[in-house]
């Protein structure tokens, strides 16, 4: 179960976003938009503000050439500033409309800076013109308002970063928050819930997230819940008669199919108990029964009644409170793993608190490399063919009950590439430097 949750955490975490940023990458894409929108903004407002004062501009001149066109009638003489008759400079759109008879104004650019024109046909026939600039007033007011939008759409801009960073940073945390206690659940807390470790009053897609999370765990653990009990169940049930078989073997005459019958008995009641106690480790109810021991002592004495073989060193006593007979499981799985699929010499090595069981075989498949040991699953053709798998799952599960670590790796020559052919297979056992307090406490590592 703690793998399928493990992976259900990793999905949760990639879909997150954690880790990538999210506060920067936030604040980067509030910060463009407000940058947009205030360039957007600033140039409309410019655009705006420009026509409108171009269109008074405009009005005005048209106010001014009426009355310069109402005194020349009456006096005879231009006594309006800035006005011509006849100008050969008039602009060629603007004396045309003036030669249809009608008073019109116009707006020519002149490097930047608008100049104003106005016209009105005379009686004589002639043509009043009346040319202004931009004035220096209204271009002092475009530039403050020009500065203003810059200065506003910059302080737009910082907002934006800032308002990103508290709001991605609130979001980070609340993820990084689920994160943990997804975490903790992979590692067997099953009391850890993920959308109460998120807190808060307002609700958003991250409560949902860590919901759905809860639920997924929550049903992933009610069906392998179930599957337990099943297997547990059916073993259960298979001891009775499997036992009578093998009495019943036993009270055959002897010979070769007698042997045979015996001996396919023995291996079927074995899987029988191996089966129940995966069910009974899976259940997590059971606990250590801790004793003081010398770890370099009991395993050179136990592998030596085991297999006289294998090759013990001990390279460093330690004193350890643990289970002797759980450790025992685990070191008799180990070592009948490295005899099974494995080549001799197989050496046993005591360091402190560490007991390392090497071979000089194949190497483990990199399945269980990558995802640790997994039951009625023994690896590839170099490692397969005998077996049902159930001896390192044991051994990660009695591993767990004393608080230990047990990692799997291969062991290749010192420089030698990845992919190069391992020269054998080492599991290592960790035991930990207090006596265990709960059972899973410690998560079995593969390496």
């Amino acid at each position: 179960m703690r793998g399928h949750i493990r992976r259900l955490v990793t999905a949760f975490v990639r879909q997150a976003g954690i880790g990538a940023g999210l506060r920067w990458k936030l604040s980067a894409a509030i910060a463009l938009v407000g940058a947009l929108v205030a360039v957007a903004l600033s140039l409309v407002v410019h655009n705006a503000a420009r026509v409108s004062m171009l269109d008074n501009a405009r009005d005005l001149a048209d106010e001014r050439i009426m009355i310069a066109q109402r005194n020349y009638e009456l006096s005879g003489r231009l006594n309006f500033p800035n006005t011509k008759i006849d100008d050969p400079q008039l602009p060629a759109e603007l004396r045309a409309k003036v030669e249809e008879g009608r008073r019109a104004t116009y707006v020519a650019d002149r490097g930047g800076a608008p100049d104003i024109w106005a016209a009105v046909p005379l009686k004589s026939g002639h043509v009043m013109s009346l040319h202004s600039g931009f004035t220096d007033r209204s271009s002092d007011i475009l530039k403050d308002l020009d500065q203003a939008l810059w200065i506003g759409s910059l302080a737009t801009v910082l907002g934006g970063c800032a308002l990103g960073v508290l709001i991605g940073g609130h979001l980070s945390r609340r993820l990084r928050k689920a994160a943990t206690a997804a975490n903790r659940v992979a590692g067997g807390e099953t009391d850890v819930r993920v959308r109460d470790a998120i807190g808060g009053v307002v609700r958003d897609e991250t409560d949902d997230l860590a919901s759905a999370v809860d639920a997924m765990a929550d049903a992933l653990r009610q069906r392998l819940e179930a599957e337990r009990r099943v297997t547990a169940d059916i073993a259960h049930e298979l001891r009775t008669p499997v036992t009578g078989l093998l009495t019943a073997a036993e009270l055959l005459p002897p010979g070769r199919p007698t042997e045979l019958v015996q001996d396919r008995a023995r291996a079927m009641r074995t899987l029988v108990e191996d089966v129940l106690e995966v069910a009974r480790l899976d259940s997590a109810s059971e606990r250590a029964e801790l004793q003081d021991i010398l770890l370099g002592e009991f395993v050179a004495r136990r592998v030596a009644a085991k297999d006289p073989d294998v090759i013990v060193r001990v390279v460093h006593e330690s004193e350890v409170t643990t289970d002797p007979r759980r450790l025992e499981r685990v070191l008799f799985n180990l070592l009948a793993n490295a005899a099974r699929h494995g080549a001799p010499p197989i050496e046993v090595t005591v360091e402190g608190r560490v007991v390392r069981v090497r071979d000089h075989g194949p190497g483990f498949p990199e399945a269980l490399l990558a995802e640790g040991p997994s039951r009625f699953r023994t690896g590839s053709a170099d490692r397969a063919g005998r077996g049902h798998g159930l001896g390192l799952t044991i051994a990660a599960g009695q591993a767990r009950v004393l608080g230990a670590r047990l990692t799997f790796r291969n062991v290749r020559p010192a420089g030698a590439p990845d992919d190069a052919p391992p020269e054998g297979a080492a599991a290592v056992l960790w035991l930990p430097e207090h006596a265990p307090t709960n059972t899973g406490s410690y998560p079995v590592l593969a390496q």
